[in-house]
Parts: C-alpha cells; sequence; structure tokens
C-alpha cells in the first residue's frame, strides 16, 4: 500500500443513528460526519451540504462577536413560578432541569462587543433552554438591552431561535410581546438601528413581536419562521402549503425578512450593514 494511501485522512462513513465521539458531529441533514474543529471553523454550517446547525447561545455569540470582545449583561434575573404552574411535572422542575442543561437562568444571554471593531448591544435566545420559550425573563432581558443600547449610543442585534410564548406562565408570557415591543422604541426614537436575526427555529409569540419589527430583518437559509406551525395552519385550513413554506428563502420571496444571509457571511454582510446605518444617522 502507497504511503501516501495509508496516512490519507479519511471521513468515517456513519449510519443514521449511529453514536459518534466528542471529536465528531453529524449533520442532521446529509448525514455526514464532520470533525469539530472544521465545524467550527465553517460557523457550525455543514461544508457537504450548506445545513446550518443549531446553536447555543454562546456558540452563537463566538460566531458573531470579535474574539474576547463579548461582555455579559443577563443572568442576574431568574424566573419564577408566579402561577404555581404543574403538568405532567412542576414548572419548577422543569426550569431546574433547563437550568442544568444550559448553565444559564433562562433562554436568552445579552452583553455587549464588538463586530469587526463595530460596538454593538446584542441579545441572544437559546433554544436549548426549553426550546427557547419566552418567558418573563427573556423579556426583561430583551427590553434591559433595547434600553442600554439605547443609553450606549450602539445598535441592537437579537437573535431569535424560539418555540414562541413560555406556557407555564400563561399572560404573563404573552404580556412580554407588548413590553419588548414599546422597549425598542427607544431605540427608534433617537435613531439607533435594530437588526434581528432570524434562525431556525423561530416561531409564536417571538415572530409575532420583537423578531419582526426590526428595522432590517435578516434570516439563515432554510430557518423555519412563522407564528404557527405548518401542520397546524395545514390542518386548519384543510389545503396543501407551498412547497417551502414558513422556510427563510420563502418568506424572502414574498417580503417577509430583508434578507437570507449564509452564516459564514454575516459578520461582514452586519458590518457593513450597521455601518450605512450607522453613518446615515451621524450625518442626518
Amino acid at each position: 500500500m502507497a504511503l501516501d494511501r495509508f496516512f490519507r485522512r479519511r471521513r468515517p462513513q456513519v449510519q443514521p443513528g449511529t453514536d459518534l465521539p466528542d471529536l465528531w458531529t453529524q449533520c442532521p441533514a446529509c448525514k455526514e460526519g464532520l470533525y469539530n474543529r472544521e465545524l467550527e471553523a465553517s460557523a457550525f454550517v455543514c461544508p457537504k451540504c450548506g445545513h446550518h446547525l443549531r446553536l447555543d447561545a454562546a456558540q452563537r455569540v463566538n460566531v458573531l462577536l470579535d474574539e474576547g470582545s463579548f461582555v455579559q449583561h443577563s443572568g442576574r434575573v431568574q424566573p419564577t413560578d408566579a402561577l404555581n404552574f404543574v403538568d405532567t411535572e412542576s414548572y419548577i422542575e422543569r426550569l431546574r432541569r433547563a437550568q442544568k442543561k444550559t448553565g444559564r437562568p433562562d433562554a436568552i444571554l445579552t452583553g455587549r462587543g464588538t463586530l469587526l471593531g463595530q460596538a454593538v448591544t446584542v441579545a441572544v435566545m437559546d433554544f436549548a433552554f426549553s426550546g427557547g420559550s419566552m418567558g418573563s425573563v427573556v423579556g426583561e432581558e430583551i427590553a434591559r438591552a433595547a434600553e442600554y443600547a439605547a443609553e450606549a449610543g450602539t445598535p441592537l442585534l437579537i437573535v431569535t431561535a424560539s418555540g414562541g410564548a413560555r406556557m407555564q406562565e400563561s399572560a404573563l408570557s404573552l404580556m412580554q410581546m407588548a413590553k419588548t415591543t414599546v422597549a425598542l422604541e427607544t431605540l427608534a426614537d433617537r435613531g439607533l438601528p435594530y437588526v434581528s436575526i432570524l434562525t431556525d427555529p423561530t416561531t409564536g409569540g417571538v415572530t409575532a413581536s420583537f423578531a419582526t419589527i426590526a428595522d432590517v430583518i435578516v434570516a439563515e437559509p432554510g430557518a423555519l419562521i412563522g407564528f404557527a406551525g405548518p401542520r397546524v395552519i395545514q390542518q386548519t385550513i384543510r389545503q396543501n402549503l407551498p412547497e417551502g413554506f414558513q422556510r427563510a428563502e420563502f418568506l424572502l420571496e414574498h417580503g417577509m425578512v430583508d434578507a437570507v444571509v449564509d452564516r459564514r457571511e454575516q459578520r461582514s454582510y452586519l458590518a457593513s450593514l450597521l455601518g450605512l446605518l450607522t453613518r446615515r444617522e451621524a450625518s442626518a
């Protein structure tokens, strides 16, 4: 056997459902086995099929902001069980499990940092925490992020990943739709840009509030975006839905989002966009 063939690195042939070592991740779309270092270098986008893997909040910050620039603001507000909610288990137990899994008090990470040298305030939702559901803490942290951005004079970036309002908080969760919307008006009053980045999935009350009222709405390729899920809609109207319904590309075609941007190109795209918007405001 030739030495070059012996030492040539080969990707593993992985069967669906097979557990991979920690060095590898299986692409959910094409089932390719991917080296984690290569996957991280490509912003967690499959180099074979282009599928955008879901990120937790910390990974998103690392992909989006300049290395070492992030300063966390969130984490001091803790969720409570104001309704003593119990279904198959208590809400308190669900919270404890999600907190242990993610290492954060709720489904949001906020702070400040720089994006290619430009100061920004960011709020990133974490789908790993109860499906990124929006409860009182998420609403409060987003409102605080908007208020901080207004005071500091920085643009605001919000990255969404959510199944919608948190049912265990009932009306308290739904109130966050109005709360976040009002808080974002402080940015508009001061002429500061707000950019929303919709990732897979962004649904429910999050879509119906702060996610879709930004100055510029950006979506990741293939992201599921909508209010009710496609199955619910199809069963309600009893009609077949169009191909690609509620996916980012479909929404771009129909005017709901302004751009669909590959994650590997988002830093340069957002830096150019924010630079243009802030220069316009500065010269106005």
